[in-house]
């Protein structure tokens, strides 16, 4: 998977050069966007610190506080994401989900569900450091049944390693179980196979299940489940099959229509781009047959639209 993002570390990089650029493109009058979004989508994240370092140590100012001042709008929610460190970015935004009124259930699923165990196991840590609060005692505050049992699974990070031959078919015959062959559904197998085994493993379990129920399992989980529970579960299903493909779709979902989710944009195009956005991208040719080049453009605009074309590096049209 190495190497899958759009974004590269900067080859004879100058973490003080850099500083001084965006020093002289905020101060004085007027605020020298081009230079800003050029600068800091050519930087691998790690980059990206060392020039908020050196920007403090010649000017005295933290760089972010002085962009948030300069920039506005999504632009500026975009470049604030680029500047946070992966786990601190994905921290925030578990976060500002759980906190306040109402939770944001599709940040908890989109994150909780494609982490890798040692990622989840940073994001607990640095949740305990940051907010001093526990992040699976926020989550089950903030969340009941099945749904909040998906999610305590997958904070534990425990999911088995490799392909356990001798339970493909009775993983799958109790999924069968669980779903179709009775009348209500047996909730507790879906969560605990989907939410224990590997994605190799699954894989195998979801072409198994295929030849025992005659269709696919995501059907199974639409017809037998609803709500939160459906969401986090299909999730599961399709970060198993391909991490990739799940977030092609979830980008399709927040242009499609009238109306862009920003938010989740930003949050995919900023956190991936180091890992698999070359992956995401050619699923996302793939199955909407457009790209996501063109999507981004037709439903952004300004600058915000220039800087995540910059991160999409390249049309697939």
């Amino acid at each position: 998977m190495a190497g899958r993002g759009t974004v590269k570390s900067q080859s004879g990089f100058n973490p003080n050069n850099d500083a001084e650029i965006l020093w002289k493109a905020m101060k004085g009058f007027g605020t020298d966007e081009a230079t800003i979004l050029q600068l800091l989508t050519s930087r691998s994240n790690a980059q990206r610190q060392q020039i908020k370092a050196a920007y403090k140590t010649l000017h005295g100012k933290d760089l972010v506080n002085d962009l948030k001042s300069e920039l506005g709008g999504m632009f500026e929610n975009l470049i604030v994401a680029l500047m946070a460190t992966p786990v601190m970015f994905d921290v925030t935004s578990l976060r500002n989900a759980i906190k306040g009124k109402g939770t944001d259930e599709n940040i908890l699923i989109e994150i909780l569900a494609s982490r890798t165990p040692n990622e989840i196991r940073e994001i607990i840590k640095t949740y305990k450091q940051e907010y001093d609060r526990n992040l699976e005692e926020d989550v089950t505050g903030d969340t009941s049944g099945y749904f909040e049992r998906v999610l305590v699974i997958l904070l534990q990070a425990n999911r088995q390693q490799g392909v356990q031959e001798s339970n493909i078919q009775s993983d799958a015959q109790a999924l069968f179980n669980a779903g179709e062959k009775k009348f209500g559904t047996d909730e507790d197998q879906f969560v605990t196979i989907l939410g224990n085994r590997s994605a190799e493993h699954l894989r195998r379990v979801f072409d198994a299940y295929m030849k025992l129920a005659g269709f696919q399992i995501e059907e199974s989980i639409q017809k037998e489940t609803s709500g939160c529970l459906r969401e986090a579960l299909l999730a599961m299903v399709k970060c198993a099959r391909s991490v990739p493909a799940y977030f092609a779709e979830c980008l399709y979902k927040s242009m499609k229509g009238t109306g862009t989710d920003d938010a989740t944009l930003i949050r995919i195009m900023v956190s991936r781009s180091e890992i698999d956005l070359l992956d995401i991208r050619a699923e996302f040719r793939k199955s909407f047959a457009t790209s996501l080049h063109s999507m981004i453009k037709k439903d952004t605009a300004g600058d915000y639209s220039k800087a995540l074309l910059l991160l999409c590096a390249g049309d697939d049209a």
